[in-house]
């Protein structure tokens, strides 16, 4: 008895040698599993056929989805680049604003030679490019650059006069006179820094309708947002940057736009320290001259 159950419990060399290696099972395992797909797939589609539904069809429409990827934003690709006729309506108030604004606040003398000339470049720059904002020329650009600037200096030397004036106590305003004044150069202000923002943003609106600069300047909601809340087209124009200025002279901060570069923000600082000069002194000015 001991000697049958060592022969059954180590086999000799001749049962090893015929038993099958365990690679054979596997692979026989998978061929049977093969087969049984196959003909799983053959009743499958006898069935479906005799339902009057393609098999194919069938297999396809449920077949894992495919998802595309997304589109590129319109604001970080080519585009044929935003109209002149939004910009070219503010330079305009902007200049008629400083018209507006008392002799004894001009920069020159005789008080139309600014306008004039901040007038002949803005109908230099409509006739050049009266339609889309995306032809690459560095003398429009410079010009463009000019007329903002231009703009810039004669409404800070208003700024300087009236504020000096109002400290020293040598103009003598009434309420409503100070208030029309203050407030067009407030609104001028306004102007002057969206078009800042429009002209350096992501290199300027040319640069941004050809898409050479990937990074941009200032972060609008719309590149946040789930692109289901955003129209596949938008792109930031001047009219962006304009609500960009207004609410920063309005709250002396950023509100829903941030500033992402250091250029930026530096030059949403020195507006809000503008803009607070300017509300703080009007506005006290003429309360005080109310009572």
């Amino acid at each position: 008895m001991a000697g049958n159950s060592e022969d059954n419990a180590h086999p000799g060399p001749r049962d090893v040698r015929d038993a099958p290696p365990d690679g054979a099972h596997v692979i026989e395992g998978i061929r049977s599993l093969h087969d049984r797909i196959d003909e799983l797939q053959r009743l499958v589609g006898q069935r479906l056929t005799t339902e009057g539904v393609q098999a194919g069809s069938w297999l396809q429409g449920h077949a894992p989805v495919q998802h595309q990827p997304h589109e590129m934003p319109a604001w970080r690709r080519r585009t044929s680049g935003e109209a002149r006729w939004q910009v070219t309506i503010c330079v305009a108030v902007a200049i008629a604003l400083q018209v507006a604004v008392p002799d004894r606040l001009v920069l020159l003398r005789p008080t139309w030679v600014l306008p004039t000339v901040q007038g002949a470049l803005l109908i230099v720059l409509v006739i050049a490019n009266p339609h889309r904002i995306n032809r690459e020329s560095q003398v429009l650009r410079m010009l463009s650059l000019v007329l903002v600037a231009v703009l810039s200096l004669a409404n800070a030397w208003s700024v300087e006069q009236l504020a000096v004036g109002l400290v020293k106590g040598t103009e003598h305003w009434t309420a409503g006179q100070l208030l029309i004044t203050g407030g067009a150069i407030w609104l001028t202000n306004v102007i002057v820094f969206g078009l800042w923002y429009w002209e350096f943003d992501r290199g300027g609106p040319v640069a941004r309708a050809l898409a050479t600069k990937p990074y941009p300047d200032f972060q609008f909601p719309q590149m946040v947002l789930p692109k289901e809340m955003v129209p596949p087209n938008w792109e930031p124009t001047f009219a962006d940057y304009l609500y960009l200025a207004f609410t920063n002279a309005a709250a002396f901060s950023p509100t829903d736009v941030l500033p992402l570069s250091r250029w930026a923000k530096m030059a949403m600082t020195v507006q809000s320290i503008i803009s607070i000069i300017t509300v703080a002194l009007v506005v006290a000015r003429a309360v005080n001259i109310l009572q």
